[in-house]
């Protein structure tokens, strides 16, 4: 009888084996995984302008995706390429050594661009670019070692910046316009400039078409949408792209982001991108800044506009997917580069604590105040943005104590008017974990930072009077999506707060590879 009962019992159990073993590979791995950068992305204006939007974008991978809508960056100063950067790293800036785009040079004290590269070649530009600063892998190199190079992988953006480092090292190829020529140009780095692009740049070059393209409101309800002002204020407007800067207005208007699309088109078409079973990977960028960088009360039905436009851009961009690999087949990951207020408002005018603090009257005061304790020499080098940077050599010469220079340094720098507080390198690298400072230290890096970084209080303007360039200290929370959709994702919107860190890990997860090798985070639970 016994027997009798263990003989039904096998068959039962080996069914309920292989119903668990379904139920754990029914979520299959996808066939293209799609990583969508919106520059200046916020989660406020898309809620405000939701109204606007089609049922086929934002309002579509919203309401069937799994959105975050409460997300920040682990560090401090993001700006478009330290943003990128972290995304496909998994990891901040003090790991990945994407500080910003732009960066000042220990050894010829000149500002660089974080993807200069002078032993590269430019493919239709003159400029010569390579992922060679980024210091640790990305999620795209990772895919390429796990699939032993048979993945595909392209990045598509409209600077140069995005494209490389959203591509990573090992990718198939990274492209972005020029913005002298308008050509979507790419980097020898990657290997010879493809065919499919070639005849892109044949059939449809953008240099050819921008004197016809102009930009006006999409429509009359996008027009009197008064978000930003009131109906009796609201004007339309007309842009036109000429001159020697028009492919550089033509980036920062939200025509941009059609042409993205356009390129796009042409590589899903001509390329096999999705074809087979091994995953491959799209990073793109899209736009949804103010028109030219200018202040948003200057141009707001632009910006009404531009996110109306991106919302119909989302919605092709997925229907293309959905066209070549196949509805429920494609990973498409929306977030944004973080929000970058540049706008320099006169606080002044309303009574509101402002002032300006002068990054090249500290430096030289400053080693003035070395020089009397120390004797002659040039102490401080140069300046670049809010950091300072020490004549380590003549330190070194001079037999003193570095970290004794840096307190002294750091003493005298933190008594001046608007200093809300003085970092030092060695400070930094000491306070991983330290509430308040964690921040800071995450966006540091010791061979592309300062050897002193000066905070000044916010709503204060830092100036540098060589270069008359200025910054303005903003610490204010603005908020911003992840948005996970396709390829089996749960449905929900999630509002306890997360960082970007997390994408890399939960798209390693998705295609079952392994997280980049700097990467900490943990991947999001629960994403289907």
């Amino acid at each position: 009888m016994h027997h009798r009962n263990y003989r039904f019992l096998t068959p039962l159990i080996m069914a309920l084996a292989w119903a668990n073993l379904e139920a754990q590979t029914a979520s299959p791995v996808p066939r293209l995984v799609v990583n969508v950068m919106v520059d200046q992305l916020r989660t406020d204006y898309l809620e405000a302008f939701s109204s606007l939007f089609g049922a086929d974008g934002f309002n579509r991978i919203m309401r069937e995706g799994r959105s975050y809508v409460d997300v920040s960056y682990p560090f401090a100063h993001v700006d478009r390429a330290s943003a990128v950067a972290c995304v496909m790293t998994g990891t901040v800036p003090y790991d990945n050594g994407i500080v910003g785009e732009r960066w000042m040079d220990r050894k010829t004290l000149r500002p660089v661009y974080c993807v200069d590269d002078v032993a590269c070649q430019g493919w239709l530009t003159s400029e010569k670019y390579s992922p060679a600063s980024l210091s640790v892998s990305t999620i795209t190199d990772e895919l390429k070692m796990a699939t032993g190079g048979r993945a595909l992988v392209y990045s598509v953006a409209p600077e140069a910046d995005a494209a490389i480092l959203g591509a990573g090292h090992a990718a198939d190829g990274a492209f972005w316009i020029d913005d002298a020529s308008g050509q979507w140009c790419s980097t020898s780095y990657y290997g010879e400039y493809p065919d499919w692009a070639l005849g892109y740049d044949a059939a449809s070059r953008l240099a050819n078409r921008i004197s016809d393209l102009s930009w006006t409101p999409v429509n009359s309800v996008v027009e009197n949408f008064n978000y930003f002002i009131s109906p009796e204020d609201s004007k339309g407007f007309h842009h036109g792209f000429s001159g020697d800067g028009k492919f550089r207005d033509f980036k920062t208007s939200a025509c941009v982001n059609a042409e993205v699309n356009r390129f796009v088109r042409h590589c899903l078409e001509h390329t096999s991108l999705g074809a087979d079973k091994v995953t491959d990977f799209l990073s793109l960028t899209y736009y949804a800044g103010t028109f030219a960088h200018k202040p948003v009360a200057e141009c707001p039905v632009e910006l009404q506009d531009t996110y109306v436009r991106l919302d119909s851009d989302l919605a092709e961009l997925i229907k293309m997917l959905e066209k070549k690999v196949g509805a429920g087949r494609f990973l498409l990951v929306v977030t944004s580069t973080g929000y970058t207020d540049d706008e320099i408002t006169d606080f002044s005018k309303y009574r509101i604590p402002t002032g300006r603090f002068s990054i090249t009257r500290a430096s030289a005061l400053l080693n003035m105040y070395l020089m009397a304790i120390y004797g002659e020499g040039k102490y401080v080098e140069t300046e670049f943005g809010s950091h300072l940077f020490l004549n380590q050599k003549l330190i070194e010469d001079k037999q003193l104590n570095l970290a004794d220079v840096l307190t002294r340094s750091e003493a005298f720098l933190v008594q001046m008017a608007g200093v809300r507080d003085v970092f030092t390198s060695q400070r930094l690298a000491l306070s991983s974990g330290m509430p308040g400072v964690s921040r800071l230290r995450n966006s540091f890096n010791q061979v592309r930072s300062g050897d002193i970084f000066v905070q000044v209080s916010p709503g204060w303007k830092v100036v540098n009077e060589i270069t008359n360039e200025q910054s303005l200290e903003n610490a204010s929370y603005v908020v911003f999506p992840i948005i996970f959709f396709g390829c089996n994702v749960r449905s929900e919107t999630v509002k306890t707060p997360v960082t970007v860190d997390c994408i890399a890990p939960t798209m390693a997860r998705f295609m079952r590879i392994r997280a980049p090798n700097a990467c900490a985070a943990a991947p999001l639970s629960a994403v289907r």
